[in-house]
């Protein structure tokens, strides 16, 4: 299977540590070497950079992890094909137009017999499952939708209805952002940590690299890392359920449908622009 990771911030943030972890995965200390990709959305436009070849080996992900890219909203994938050859067209994310704004999609799992179900006039590219389910899901917003509704939570809890759907067809892992909200939905393995002050250090388990965020950061920094798998050994990351989905803005989470993401969701604290990484 593939592997995840995204980031929601309240302030304008590089995830290059975050990133230095996955990347290892892509065929150093994990299987999944069939391509990568990442998309940093920048006001309403983004930055997509992929490759085909293995991340821990690309010549791009190097450059990605070393040149600081500030992001509010980030969604990254690597690759273990199971659908799909080993291609440019077929590897994540996938960013499609909806409303007059950037949607952008990586998944990981397996679906079986979706074939049939409609796409309307958003068509995949590749031979994925993946894109073609991101296709059908466009295809329900916009017939349900017409028009965005003024309370954009009321979207994305009908994204949740419709990955319960998706979910009855196989391992349905799931990240989504328009470039304002992160929204993540979980089949079995999806993790979440958010991080604000009092910061403190981490360090990484597929690299030699840790990082003292209190150096990094102001008080009023908040910042949601969503991952597979737990990038960090020395932090707390939350494990979703299965069915469960979570929607976070500005590093916060908003909207939840299980008690345990509600819980630990905080009240807002004031906004302060700065960059940083984490």
């Amino acid at each position: 299977m593939c592997e995840l990771l995204g980031m929601s911030a309240n302030v304008p943030t590089d995830i290059c540590f975050s990133f230095a972890g996955l990347i290892q995965r892509g065929g150093n200390t994990g299987p999944h070497s069939d391509g990568w990709g990442i998309t940093f959305y920048e006001g309403k436009g983004f930055r997509t950079f992929k490759d085909h070849n293995p991340c821990y080996q690309s010549k791009i992900a190097e450059w990605v992890q070393n040149y600081p890219i500030k992001s509010q909203s980030v969604i990254s994938h690597i690759r273990q094909a199971n659908r799909g050859e080993v291609s440019l067209v077929n590897t994540h994310p996938f960013t499609r137009e909806l409303w007059g704004r950037y949607w952008t999609f990586a998944h990981n799992g397996q679906l079986a017999e979706y074939e049939d179900w409609p796409t309307g006039r958003h068509r995949p590219v590749g031979e994925t499952d993946s894109e073609f389910s991101f296709c059908w899901l466009l295809s329900q917003l916009e017939s349900k939708f017409p028009k965005p509704p003024a309370d954009m939570t009321d979207v994305f809890r009908f994204i949740a209805q419709c990955c319960d759907q998706l979910q009855t067809k196989g391992v349905f892992n799931m990240l989504l952002s328009d470039g304002h909200y992160v929204m993540s939905y979980c089949t079995n393995h999806l993790y979440w940590i958010t991080r604000r002050a009092p910061f403190g250090k981490a360090s990484l388990i597929d690299e030699e690299m840790t990082v003292n965020f209190r150096e990094k950061t102001t008080p009023n920094d908040v910042v949601t890392v969503i991952a597979t798998q737990p990038l960090t050994n020395d932090e707390t990351w939350h494990r979703m359920k299965p069915g469960e989905y979570g929607l976070f803005h500005h590093g916060e989470l908003i909207e939840g449908n299980a008690e345990q993401l509600k819980e630990v969701a905080y009240a807002k604290p004031k906004e302060k622009k700065k960059r940083r990484q984490i």
